[in-house]
């Protein structure tokens, strides 16, 4: 039952983003959820590519879709199970390569508090 709930927030949260809704997003995440992406290291290398709080996700991912309008992602692979999704999708952007992603989102009580991007 957990592997279904929790393979229906991943798919809520490729509906969110590819719809850039940002409250949506921010609403399948704990308040104190922890963020780590390569993207981040590149853009707010500050971080060293890691972010923590719905703040700080909101700021992320805002200004992700302020910089880039036509970000879209396609899944192509979940794998779930009580704990975690393993997702496989590909970033989709206007005038840039499309980049292979792997990302692993941690659940616990109906909400992600953890998320790790790897890029292919």
């Amino acid at each position: 039952m957990e592997t279904q709930k929790n393979e229906a927030i991943a798919l809520k949260w490729f509906e969110a983003f590819n719809e850039h809704n940002l409250e949506n997003l921010l609403s399948l995440y704990d308040e104190n959820a922890k963020h780590f992406s390569p993207k981040l290291k590149i853009h707010r290398p500050e971080t060293m590519g890691y972010i923590t709080g719905k703040s700080a996700l909101r700021a992320w991912w805002n200004d992700a879709f302020f910089r880039l309008p036509t970000l879209n992602y396609n899944v192509t692979s979940l794998t779930a199970n009580n704990k975690t999704v393993f997702m496989e999708y590909v970033r989709k952007v206007a005038d840039e390569k499309d980049m292979l992603v792997a990302e692993i989102l941690e659940i616990e009580n109906g909400y992600i508090i953890a998320s790790r991007v790897y890029h292919g």
